[in-house]
């Protein structure tokens, strides 16, 4: 099968498009001898394609592991111009403000649609909103005559970023959209697409990697012991709700008075509200909260691994590949009860459901777990239970490419 992957970023480029397209073309080649091309702006992170942060990457093709990548040149002149039209169409709810704003990101790559046309694919998958290679895939597709599939990794908490009619025009065009969550599937039929037309599939982990951690290591570096420990994964943004943890942690503290909190990832301009509240803290208890600013990938299994318990207290997300993560590593997860994060645990099989923003109710579930080894262990095993049997790559990879298949048949 000669198959073309379109995406707003490619490795070295990281993101969870980024890593879900990478993954699934090296095993499309690896295990079906699939010929894989990925078409990706020359870019080293999507937020260049309208702001100075980042930088360009060489435009050109390459071989990674068997997938030929195609970096092709962007646009990037008149971001202040698109940005305040953008921000105006949309304040004023004017004709055409979803196109304002995709305009916006970009990324502008005006040779897209006929690159994909002459590619010589005999399917296009794209992946992910509110980027505009989205609709240059759709039109590229149409132009070649070949079917096209769209991963859309919907935020649909996130009204500016998704709130878009033109995004859910492109997928009733599509031939296929693949739906991370039955709650994104519900979303999109809500929107008028046809049932049959989703596949919910998800992401993969690679067990091997994940469930490979040394947990003593962590402990060991930052002096825990065998006290209780709860960890976050994830960039130190606002929408990822961290300050509900911190606000959780006197109310955890009560129950368990050793009880460490491990918060692990990316610093943004967002982390100095976190360092205040965490300031506010008596000194005793601001040592029981560890922050580990931007780790190495390869330290999130020992992560893990120390962990015993995942917290993922954000309300925004398309998925919630840390969960899956943290089930593969046989760890039990507590999340928020809104939107894909509640349809993709079940609750108190394989995690437990805490009430969106509220500190007190994800304290109460905190000390559930860490009362109860028992039930720790019974939720992080059935989870694992879950990754094995629907979230390895192996796995995602088959049903993605039975999804091409099916399009190719009907041809």
């Amino acid at each position: 099968m000669k198959i073309l992957h379109v995406v707003q970023g490619y490795h070295p480029v990281v993101g969870g498009s980024e890593w879900l397209v990478k993954n699934l073309s090296e095993q499309l080649v690896a295990r079906y001898q699939d010929e894989v091309t990925v078409f990706t702006p020359a870019a080293s992170k999507p937020v260049y394609f309208w702001r100075n942060e980042g930088g360009p990457l060489p435009v050109g093709t390459e071989q990674i592991n068997g997938v030929t990548v195609r970096r092709l040149p962007l646009f990037r002149g008149l971001r202040l111009v698109r940005m305040l039209l953008a921000h105006g169409f949309h304040r004023f709810r004017l004709p055409y403000h979803d196109w304002a704003r995709t305009i916006q990101v970009g990324p502008l790559m005006f040779g897209l649609p006929k690159a994909i046309a002459n590619s010589g694919a005999e399917i296009v998958f794209a992946t992910a909103f509110p980027f505009m290679h989205m609709y240059y895939a759709v039109a590229g597709a149409r132009r070649a005559g070949v079917p096209v599939v769209l991963l859309g990794a919907i935020h649909t908490a996130d009204k500016w970023g998704y709130d878009r009619q033109m995004m859910y025009n492109a997928i009733a065009q599509a031939d296929a959209y693949i739906a991370h969550t039955s709650f994104e599937r519900d979303h999109l039929m809500a929107k008028g697409i046809a049932a049959e037309k989703i596949y919910v599939i998800g992401a993969g982990v690679s067990i091997e990697q994940i469930s490979g951690g040394n947990g003593r290591l962590i402990r060991e570096r930052y002096h825990l012991g065998d006290i209780p420990v709860l960890l976050v994964l994830g960039r130190q943004s606002e929408l990822k709700r961290l300050d509900t943890v911190i606000e959780a942690m006197p109310h955890i503290w009560a129950q368990q008075p050793n009880a460490h909190l491990l918060m692990a990832g990316a610093r943004t301009n967002y982390s100095t509200q976190l360092d205040k509240m965490i300031a506010d803290f008596p000194p005793e208890q601001q040592n029981k909260i560890i922050i580990i600013n931007d780790f190495p990938e390869s330290e999130k299994p020992d992560l893990l691994a120390a962990a015993d318990l995942l917290v993922h207290p954000s309300g925004n997300e398309s998925f919630g590949i840390v969960f899956v993560e943290a089930w593969a590593a046989g760890k039990p997860v507590i999340g928020a009860d809104v939107g894909a994060l509640a349809s993709l645990i079940a609750e108190g099989e394989d995690g437990l459901l805490f009430r969106f923003g509220d500190a007190a109710s994800l304290a109460q579930k905190v000390t559930q777990l860490l009362a109860q080894p028992a039930q720790c262990a019974a939720l992080g095993a059935a989870g694992r239970e879950k990754v094995l049997a629907n979230y390895t790559w192996e796995i995602v990879a088959d049903r993605v490419r039975q999804v091409y298949a099916d399009l190719l048949m009907t041809r």
